[in-house]
């Protein structure tokens, strides 16, 4: 009987996954971008009412104040919603991944008359490990 064992994690912190990984923060740059800037508005209409907050009609430190909480709200919903599109893009990914990887590893074990192939086992003895065969032919497929 020949065994194998694959690494699931190798093959996550792989070039493939990676690549993913660098995918994905191109597609979100820009969404990130427009979220630093905004926390940075808020930082500076918080300290603006911080600092002036004394001095100011009160007309004007409401009006202030409705500004800030609206321009807050508007932040958290924002970033929640990147948070989510952002998971889920990475979840679609990290599937991707696996999927591919299977392949690899299906390709491998018929070339090779594997009988069985593990994956994610508390302990392996080395000389059962192709994660490296799998990680080359995820390499090799690009």
């Amino acid at each position: 009987m020949k065994v194998g064992y694959v690494n699931t994690q190798r093959i996550f912190r792989d070039a493939a996954a990676q690549k993913a990984g660098k995918k994905l923060e191109g597609e979100f740059a820009k969404r990130d971008q427009d979220l630093q800037r905004m926390a940075k508005q808020l930082q500076g209409l918080q300290e603006n009412l911080e600092k002036n907050s004394v001095t100011m009609a009160e007309t004007e430190r409401r009006a202030k104040e409705k500004e800030f909480a609206e321009l807050s709200r508007e932040f958290q919903r924002r970033q929640r919603e990147f948070r989510e599109d952002l998971n889920l893009r990475q979840n679609e990914e990290n599937a991707a991944v696996i999927e591919k990887a299977n392949k690899a590893i299906k390709q491998i074990a018929e070339a090779e008359k594997f009988d069985l192939i593990l994956q994610d086992v508390v302990w392996v003895s080395p000389k059962l490990d192709i994660t490296d065969r799998v990680i080359k032919a995820l390499a090799d497929a690009k």
